[in-house]
């Protein structure tokens, strides 16, 4: 039976991963529930959980998806941009006598995200190597699929009608989504709930977890003093990290960017309490002010 869906072309884009870890042994589950931020418990086979990996702070050192396995309490850790060295020397430093055990096969594996409506159903008729989960590239309907690089020819042969988009368009919808990459974005020095991911990457029922405390008090507070925002300047994106001004006063960061057309968007870290949101940006303490943050 073939498949059908309307008129309109998927398109989709190569990546490459940033981690791809297979989490085995007796413990994994249960470890990793006491680990990342989102809830774990009742994962089905072929389902994945989107969260993060948080320090004692409550600071975000990386994101990613927990996918299910196809062995009882197997779990497969995937990142778009956090180095799979990072995440698992993150875990390693938690594991004291539990029977947990990480393999890093990323370098043997390769992703691509699929976008547009039907992209899901698309992938369930034709995805026959590898993994597919839901994905965080755009608000519309996106996914992702990894599969081993030696299947690539395949996988590409199954894409080969649709349209194929590059690295700095990806990033640009995403940017103008608000979604932040992790670490560049939103890292070390930063909370979750500054950079929008309070709601969609932290549980706050699931009981204890690394910086689960800190989550706890935040939400009592109902409010940060930072917050990332999209911004637009003219021409070329300037080096990141960049620092950004308002009468001679330093009122954040830009974090990351992608240049076009008619200049570059990006994401900056402001502060809500020295921002003025009726006055633009500058690159330098006297320089002119051209930047805008979108709404």
């Amino acid at each position: 039976m073939n498949y059908m869906r309307n008129s309109r072309a998927l398109e989709y884009s190569v990546w490459k991963i940033g981690a791809w870890v297979r989490v085995g042994g007796e413990d994994a589950a249960t470890f990793l529930q006491g680990q990342f931020t989102n809830e774990l418990r009742g994962l089905a086979a072929g389902r994945s959980v989107y969260g993060l990996w948080l320090n004692q702070k409550g600071k975000v050192l990386g994101d990613g998806f927990v996918l299910a396995g196809a062995v009882e309490g197997e779990r497969w850790l995937a990142s778009y941009f956090c180095p799979a060295a990072g995440i698992m020397r993150r875990l390693e430093d938690y594991i004291i006598a539990d029977d947990v055990v990480m393999e890093d096969f990323t370098s043997e594996w390769m992703g691509i995200s699929v976008l547009g409506d039907g992209a899901g159903e698309w992938l369930t008729a034709n995805a026959h190597v590898g993994r597919i989960f839901p994905g965080r590239r755009v608000l519309g309907e996106n996914w992702e699929w990894v599969f081993p690089v030696s299947t690539q020819a395949e996988v590409r042969a199954k894409l080969s009608t649709e349209t194929e988009i590059g690295a700095d368009e990806l990033a640009r919808r995403r940017i103008g989504a608000g979604i932040p990459a992790v670490p560049v974005d939103l890292g070390p020095g930063d909370l979750p709930s500054e950079g929008g991911l309070g709601e969609v990457a932290i549980s706050y029922t699931k009981g204890c977890y690394l910086g689960q405390e800190v989550m706890a008090r935040l939400k009592a507070m109902g409010q940060v003093r930072r917050r990332l925002m999209r911004v637009r300047g003219p021409g070329q994106v300037p080096a990141v990290p960049a620092a950004l001004w308002q009468d001679s006063k330093q009122v954040g960061e830009l974090r990351s960017g992608v240049g076009g057309e008619t200049g570059f968007v990006g994401m900056a870290m402001l502060s809500l309490v020295n921002w003025q949101r009726d006055l633009p940006l500058a690159l330098e303490v006297a320089g002119p002010a051209v930047i805008q943050v979108e709404p």
